[in-house]
């Protein structure tokens, strides 16, 4: 079966009564754990964003002081772990501010962890990509923000 377009789609769904769309949203929370935070966070978290990103930030922290830092392989599993996790919260957002702010505090976190990710490639690698997308996503705000956010990467 092939996918139909996004345009059809939202023509199709454009059609639909009330009722249909709710039952179709609801089959579609109903499959997949990512469709249904999706949900989540565009019914109850998209109004307070700066909650969504405070709770986001707790989460992360608690991961971070759960990593096993005994060996590098495990450490490199769970920082590889929690950067997906980030990035499914930034796409959910999609806002450049949230994602400045959740890179931001991965790269603080990871910085304070006691992990020596200098001297791994992969991990050293995996910082200075973060940083590119942090001046990356600070670029698209406003210049206010740019220079408060430009200040927190420069200490990084």
């Amino acid at each position: 079966m092939k996918a139909a377009s996004l345009a059809i789609i939202k023509h199709e769904l454009s059609t639909l009564p009330q009722k249909e769309l709710l039952k179709l949203c609801l089959r579609l929370a109903r499959y997949k754990t990512e469709n249904k935070e999706l949900l989540t966070y565009l019914l109850f978290e998209s109004g307070d964003e700066a909650g969504y990103i405070k709770s986001v930030k707790d989460d992360v922290a608690l991961q971070f002081s759960e990593i096993n830092i005994t060996h590098l392989y495990f450490a490199r599993k769970s920082i590889r772990k929690i950067l997906k996790i980030i990035n499914k919260f930034i796409r959910y957002s999609g806002s450049k501010q949230t994602e400045a702010e959740l890179l931001i505090f991965f790269c603080t976190q990871l910085k304070s962890s006691g992990i020596h990710y200098q001297s791994v490639t992969s991990l050293s690698n995996l910082y200075k990509n973060q940083l590119l997308k942090i001046s990356k996503a600070i670029s698209g705000l406003h210049e206010d923000l740019q220079h408060d956010y430009f200040e927190e990467l420069e200490d990084l």
